[in-house]
C-alpha cells in the first residue's frame, strides 16, 4: 500500500513519453535530424467507472478479465475524486501508447527503439496503478511490437531509396561540375555555379562512405581542373595585356614624333596606319590603356588641328581665286555663242579654259560649284557641235568628235599636270593632245570638204 497522498507505482516504473523520445546524439559529420512529433488526435477521456472503483475506505480496485484486484489506496479526497485520479493515470498511459503508434507511422526508421519502448511499457501493465481498459492497451502495445517489424523493412526501403536519390543527385552535380570545368568560358558565372554546387553537395546525406568518397573525388577534380584552366586563361590575358602595353607605348612614341609634321597628306596616311595598328594591338591593363590612348589621341589632335588651320588659311586665299573665276565667267559667258559661229565659240572656250586653269584652286567646299559653272558653258559648245554633227555624215562627224574629245581631254590633263609643277608629264600629255588634235583637224576637214 502507498501513502494516502501518493500514487502507487508497483513493479517497474512506466517510462515517460519524454524518456521514450530520447535518441543517441549524432555522429560527427552527420546531419542532425530534428524530429517533430506528429500530433496525437484529441479524444474523449475514458470512463474509469466501467473498469474499477474506490470504496469508502479508500481502497482502489481494478477489474480485468472478470476479476477484481486492489491496486492501491486513496486518502486524499472522496472516492469519486480517487476514481477520476486513477482514470486520468489510465488516460496518460493511453497517451503514451498513442505516441508510440504515431512515432512508428511517422518515423519507421525508429522501429527498433519504438519496439523496445512498447515491450517495456507492456511489462508494466500487470502492476500498473491505473483504472481503465488495460487489456485494450496491452493489445495495442502488442500490435505496435508486431508492426515494428514491417516498419523496419519499410524504413530500410525508404533509406535505400533516399540513398539512390542522393547518389543520383551527386552524380548529376559532379557531371555538371565536370562539364563546366571542361567547356565553360563564362568564368565568373561558372565559378559561382561551382561554389553553389558545393553548398548543395554538403546538404546531401545518406550515402555510404565509399560511394560518397568516389563522387567527391569527381567533383573535387572538376573544381581543381576549372580553377587551373581559369588561372591559365587569366595568366594568358595578363601576358597579352603586357604585350599590348609594349606595342601601344611604341605606337604612342611614333604618333608623338609625327605630330609637328607639315607633310599633310603623307602624315595623315601615317596616322591612319597607326590607328589600324592600335586597334590590332589588343587591350592593355585598363588604366594604362586609357592613359596611352590619351597620349595617342593628343598627338593626332595636335597634327590635324595644325593641318586644319593651314587648310583654313589656304581656303581664305583661294577665295580670291573664286572671285577671279566668277569674273572670268561673267566676261566670257556672252562671248561664247555658237549661234554666231561655232569655230569662234570653241576658240573663246579654249581661252576661257586656259585662263581658268591659270587662276588656280578654289576653296575645297566650292569646287563642285565652279566645276558646274564652266561645265554649263562647255556644254553649250558641245550641244552646238552635236547639232552640227546631226547635219553632217554621222559616222564621219562622230569620228571628228571622238578625236576632238581626246585632244581636249589630253590638253586639260596637261594643264592640270603643269599646275601641279610636273612639267615632264605636262609636255608628254600635250604631245598626245597635239597628235589627237591633228587627227581631229584632218577628220573635220574631210567632213567639211565632203
Amino acid at each position: 500500500m502507498t501513502d494516502a497522498n501518493s500514487t502507487p507505482t508497483p513493479g517497474t516504473s512506466v517510462p515517460s513519453p519524454a524518456a521514450m523520445a530520447k535518441k543517441p546524439g549524432p555522429r560527427p559529420g552527420a546531419a542532425v535530424k530534428t524530429v517533430t512529433p506528429a500530433p496525437v488526435p484529441a479524444r474523449e477521456p475514458s470512463d474509469p467507472s466501467k473498469f474499477g472503483r474506490v470504496d469508502e475506505d479508500g481502497n482502489v480496485f481494478l477489474t480485468r478479465g472478470g476479476e477484481e484486484r486492489q491496486i492501491g489506496s486513496w486518502q486524499a479526497g472522496t472516492p469519486a475524486e480517487g476514481l477520476a485520479h486513477y482514470g486520468q493515470r489510465y488516460d496518460d498511459l493511453v497517451t503514451e501508447v498513442e505516441l508510440l503508434e504515431t512515432r512508428l507511422r511517422a518515423h519507421p526508421e525508429e522501429a527498433d527503439a519504438i519496439r523496445k519502448s512498447a515491450e517495456t511499457l507492456k511489462t508494466t501493465l500487470a502492476d500498473a496503478a491505473v483504472i481503465g481498459d488495460v487489456d485494450a492497451v496491452e493489445a495495442r502495445l502488442t500490435k505496435v511490437v508486431e508492426d515494428s517489424a514491417a516498419a523496419r523493412e519499410r524504413a530500410k526501403e525508404q533509406k535505400a531509396q533516399r540513398r539512390q536519390q542522393a547518389i543520383a543527385r551527386k552524380e548529376t552535380l559532379a557531371a555538371e561540375a565536370e562539364d563546366l570545368a571542361e567547356n565553360s568560358t563564362e568564368w565568373k558565372a561558372a565559378g559561382d555555379r561551382i561554389r553553389a554546387i558545393l553548398e548543395e553537395w554538403r546538404s546531401i546525406r545518406g550515402i555510404d562512405r565509399a560511394t560518397d568518397d568516389e563522387l567527391w573525388k569527381r567533383y573535387s577534380r572538376a573544381r581543381d581542373s576549372f580553377n587551373r584552366r581559369r588561372g591559365s586563361h587569366f595568366a594568358e590575358l595578363d601576358r597579352g595585356r603586357a604585350q599590348a602595353k609594349k606595342a601601344k607605348e611604341e605606337l604612342v612614341e611614333r604618333a608623338e614624333a609625327l605630330k609637328d609634321s607639315t607633310e599633310w597628306g603623307e602624315t595623315a596616311r601615317a596616322y591612319r596606319d597607326l590607328m589600324t595598328e592600335w586597334k590590332a594591338a589588343g587591350r592593355a591593363p585598363r588604366e594604362v590603356d586609357d592613359a596611352l590612348w590619351e597620349r595617342f589621341r593628343a598627338a593626332q589632335d595636335h597634327f590635324f588641328a595644325a593641318r586644319n588651320a593651314v587648310n583654313a588659311e589656304r581656303d581664305r586665299e583661294f577665295e580670291a581665286n573664286a572671285d577671279a573665276k566668277d569674273a572670268l565667267i561673267a566676261e566670257y559667258d556672252s562671248l561664247i555663242d555658237p549661234a554666231k559661229g561655232l569655230g569662234a565659240a570653241k576658240s573663246k572656250l579654249r581661252e576661257l579654259q586656259d585662263k581658268w586653269d591659270e587662276i588656280g584652286f578654289v576653296p575645297r567646299g566650292r569646287v563642285r560649284e565652279f566645276e558646274d559653272k564652266i561645265a554649263r558653258i562647255e556644254q553649250r559648245v558641245v550641244a552646238a557641235e552635236d547639232s552640227r554633227w546631226r547635219k553632217t555624215d554621222p559616222a564621219q562627224q562622230e569620228k571628228v568628235n571622238q578625236f576632238q574629245v581626246k585632244a581636249d581631254d589630253f590638253e586639260r590633263q596637261a594643264q592640270a599636270a603643269e599646275a601641279q609643277g610636273d612639267a615632264a608629264k605636262a609636255a608628254s600629255l600635250r604631245e598626245q593632245a597635239k597628235q589627237w588634235q591633228e587627227f581631229a583637224d584632218v577628220a573635220a576637214k574631210a567632213v567639211n570638204e565632203g
